[in-house]
């Protein structure tokens, strides 16, 4: 059976083989290497319905380069808190990374909110930013543009006056609601076509189905992020303790259904 690193060309089959449905140990029989193998790099790089080939490539080069690198002067090592695996760490960030760049975001805003999503704080200053990825200023600033015309991300100013850069719950429902406004603006510029054309053709009939499904699709992503908004920003109420007689726990009681159970 071949050892080593998996190659491109068998990162290939490895998609070839996910696009066809195929399970992880035929997978690895038709490569001739362990299940497990085949399994790791998969969940690796995004999984299965994420796995890109090319992606997963890159990032395992870029994995034996870091191995193999001498420390970059004045680069500062991440510290993990205690009973978190470094490793383990950047390894799952390289493979949020891919799924963030599979998804579309080009390589360093994917990188740069990655570091946000994984940071405790989630938020971290520009110069911080390009410590932790060592990379320049200007690296920074133009993905960090980026992030914010998708409302990715959110700037504030901390108690020295700089500028920090901020992922919360409150972020991905804007993203949302952004997301939404595109298709809106799509939806006009299709029923516009749909006019211009002659709402008798089949070219204004095609625009008109696109505008009524992504009119469909955008209030229903709308619909769906005020919902998950409100269900998320509420708190579970904390139960009251029970008070206990002669030493006993008393047992929960419930409300009953005609009002506080009072005579």
């Amino acid at each position: 059976m071949p050892g080593g690193r998996l190659t491109q060309q068998e990162r290939r089959q490895i998609a070839l083989g996910l696009a066809d449905s195929l399970p992880y140990a035929e997978i690895a029989r038709r490569l001739e290497r362990p299940t497990s193998t085949v399994t790791r790099e998969v969940m690796r790089n995004g999984g299965p319905t994420a796995y890109r080939a090319d992606l997963a490539h890159r990032a395992a080069e870029r994995r034996a380069q870091r191995r193999g690198s001498a420390p970059v002067p004045g680069a500062r090592p991440v510290l993990q808190p205690p009973g978190r695996d470094a490793e383990a760490v950047a390894e799952y960030e390289e493979s949020l990374t891919t799924v963030l760049m599979a998804t579309g975001l080009p390589k360093m805003p994917a990188r740069v909110l990655t570091c946000l999503f994984t940071t405790d704080a989630g938020s971290l200053t520009a110069s911080r930013l390009a410590q932790r990825l060592q990379v320049s200023p200007a690296s920074i600033s133009k993905a960090i543009a980026f992030l914010e015309s998708q409302s990715l991300v959110r700037r504030e100013r901390d108690e020295a006056r700089r500028d920090r850069y901020v992922v919360d719950d409150e972020l991905f429902y804007q993203a949302t609601i952004a997301s939404a406004r595109s298709n809106d603006r799509l939806v006009a510029a299709a029923r516009q076509g749909a006019a211009v054309l002659g709402r008798d053709t089949p070219a204004a009939a095609r625009l008109e189905n696109i505008a009524r499904f992504l009119d469909f699709i955008s209030e229903s992503i709308t619909r769906a992020a005020e919902q998950a908004r409100a269900v998320l920003s509420t708190a579970p109420a904390t139960p009251a303790p029970a008070t206990p007689v002669h030493g006993t726990p008393a047992p929960a009681t419930r409300p009953s259904a005609g009002g506080t159970g009072r005579g």
